[in-house]
């Protein structure tokens, strides 16, 4: 492989490998090497550029991207120009583009998960009946291609009822609960799948009812926490989804997220709502 080295901690030489080197480890490097060639320690670095000792470090470790205003205080310190901007930016283009492998392998590695549904019930949530529906309105499915959407939909419940389930929150938009399956038996379904669902130990549901007025959620949200502390989020909108991940980016969906759940209803009032939109659309669902 081709590389070369730099020099690293106490003269040792690393090894960088340019070939597969990513934009964010590249601005990663940079920083560390800025530092070193400048002789300065991460405690003196943070006197000059106003930033905590720890936050630089993450980012000489890649552990955080960190902001576009530490990238200009940086080069700023070391004289570098715009050197450090411009790298900041071709890591976080990277970061946009990189393919997304889904949410089961971060879900399953999640402690909780906290999500807002805006036009359908959550994928969490789903009953197999809801599920093909929803997913045969996308596009027309080949049998076998459909029932593999709908079985991979099904699995991530396991979070929610596995040996070591998910803490789980669910915000529901009053427009999920108006908008029903087309199936009568199949909303029926969904409703009492979704009033059995609440009353797990491990699981908030709220509703989010109507009389609540505006908010600045206008897309599905997912927030998931980890173990170590840290949190991504993901949005996804009808044609598009998006995983966010540095802090910075994450922090204001978290308190978007917060606020709108101090104006939904408890989860006792939002199971009282379920129950009634259960009986007045049984009362209406045609004698079979």
């Amino acid at each position: 492989m081709a590389g070369s080295s730099v020099s690293g901690g106490s003269g040792s030489k690393v090894v960088i490998d340019w070939e597969w080197l990513s934009a964010r480890e590249l601005y990663a490097s940079e920083l560390a090497c800025r530092r070193q060639q400048a002789g300065l320690t991460l405690m003196e670095l943070a006197g000059l550029c106003m930033y905590e000792q720890s936050y630089l470090h993450r980012l000489e470790r890649g552990q955080r991207l960190g902001t576009l205003e530490a990238a200009a205080a940086l080069d700023k310190v070391y004289g570098t120009g715009d050197l450090l901007v411009k790298l900041w930016h071709l890591a976080k283009r990277e970061a946009k583009d990189r393919p997304f492998l889904g949410l089961a392998p971060l879900e399953a590695d999640a402690v909780s998960v906290q999500e807002y549904a805006v036009s359908a019930v959550p994928y969490l949530l789903q009953t197999r009946a809801y599920a093909e529906e929803q997913l045969s309105t996308v596009r027309p499915h080949r049998v076998k291609e459909l029932g593999a959407q709908v079985a991979a939909r099904l699995k991530r419940q396991d979070r929610l009822t596995g040996p070591n389930p998910v803490h789980y929150r669910a915000l529901i938009d009053e427009a999920v609960l108006r908008r029903k399956a087309r199936d009568p038996r199949t909303w029926t379904a969904q409703l009492e799948h979704l009033i059995e669902t609440a009353q797990q130990p491990d699981v908030s549901l709220h509703v989010v009812p109507f009389g609540t007025g505006p908010h600045h959620i206008r897309s599905c949200l997912e927030l998931i926490f980890f173990q170590d502390g840290h949190v991504v989020a993901y949005t996804q909108s009808s044609w598009s989804g998006h995983l966010v991940e540095e802090p910075e980016d994450v922090e204001p969906l978290r308190l978007a997220y917060d606020l709108l759940r101090d104006t939904a209803l408890t989860p006792t009032d939002s199971l009282t709502f379920l129950r009634t939109a259960l009986a007045e659309h049984t009362a209406m669902e045609p004698h079979r």
